[in-house]
């Protein structure tokens, strides 16, 4: 018996939103950067994801954002969306309005802010799968939630059939692999789709058994991972890894900002939409508040980067 191949694998960028300096919603560079993904050949997108700023935007920016992404992609990949809500109910809504404008899967972390516990967790992952029609796949942030996803709770749920997969961002990069060897042993036929969203260790994580990865310096260099996915399902390692070299250089660009008025997502979603606006594929490297764009000398850095590993 052959294993199932994942409906989500390969390269599924987490898309950012591009902002108007006003802070609308910019369809017409949304649709550019959608399209650049889609020419690379990446195997899916993630819409409303961290990279998107989803938790900073509007319920009426959000469904604005998933319909273009919809729209662009015309069925032509896979597009899973971001539920991220602090409770199931209000998931729930997401999910209602994700469903409506038309995705392949949903996406939702365990609750946040509310104090919560394992029970709480696997209560609310059943919950939602029970209430919803699509996929669902589990994104393990702990770095925003506070909550680490076990691998045995994502084996449980995969052998049972309540979740799709899981879009990894716990950067515990051990866990994942102790995810992997308990999803072959307990549910070996789930088609249990394995995304890492490490962006520097993809190949790694590939070797050690992922489906794919949600890279989001994918959207700068969405070539690039294609690249390093091609390489490492035929088994060219020594190819694989000189591209997750060139791309972990590339990811310098998240330093650009000076670390003494910015953190986290500034530095982060801030960088990617530097690199683009350098690149002509949006408009503006404007971000939400209360983070702050990338300012001249900091995108000069971005540029340097950018022009070390080919692209501009």
């Amino acid at each position: 018996m052959t294993t199932p191949t994942p409906r989500f694998a390969g390269v599924v960028p987490p898309v950012v939103t591009p902002l108007t300096e006003e802070g609308a919603v910019d369809v017409a560079s949304l649709e550019r950067l959608v399209e650049r993904m889609l020419t690379a050949g990446v195997d899916g997108i993630f819409a409303l994801g961290s990279s998107g700023e989803t938790v900073f935007l509007t319920d009426s920016q959000r469904d604005q954002a998933l319909e273009t992404v919809v729209k662009t992609v015309g069925g032509t990949v896979p597009v899973i969306a971001g539920c991220i809500e602090p409770t199931t109910r209000r998931v729930l809504d997401r999910a209602d309005a994700s469903t409506r404008l038309g995705v392949d899967g949903l996406v939702a972390t365990a609750p946040f802010y509310a104090i919560v516990g394992p029970h709480e967790v696997e209560r609310h992952f059943r919950s939602l799968a029970a209430s919803v029609e699509l996929p669902l796949l589990a994104y393990d942030i702990p770095v925003c939630v506070h909550t680490k996803l076990s691998p045995g709770l994502l084996s449980r749920l995969a052998a049972e059939g309540v979740l799709a997969g899981v879009k990894d961002s716990s950067g515990d990069d051990v866990s994942f692999r102790q995810l992997v060897l308990s999803i072959a042993e307990h549910a070996p036929n789930a088609g249990f789709s394995l995304l890492t969203g490490h962006e520097v260790v993809v190949d790694a994580m590939m070797l050690a058994g992922a489906s794919g990865s949600v890279p989001g310096l994918g959207n700068v260099d969405p070539e690039g991972y294609v690249r390093l996915h091609r390489a490492c399902v035929t088994g060219d390692w020594d190819t694989a890894r000189a591209e997750q070299d060139r791309l972990t250089r590339l990811f310098r660009i998240v330093d650009a900002a000076d670390p003494a008025t910015a953190a986290g997502a500034t530095r982060g979603v801030g960088a990617f939409k530097t690199a683009l606006a350098l690149l002509g594929v949006i408009d503006s490297n404007a971000v939400s508040l209360p983070l702050r764009p990338l300012d001249a000398d900091e995108a000069s850095r971005v540029r340097a980067q950018l022009e070390l590993a080919g692209l501009l």
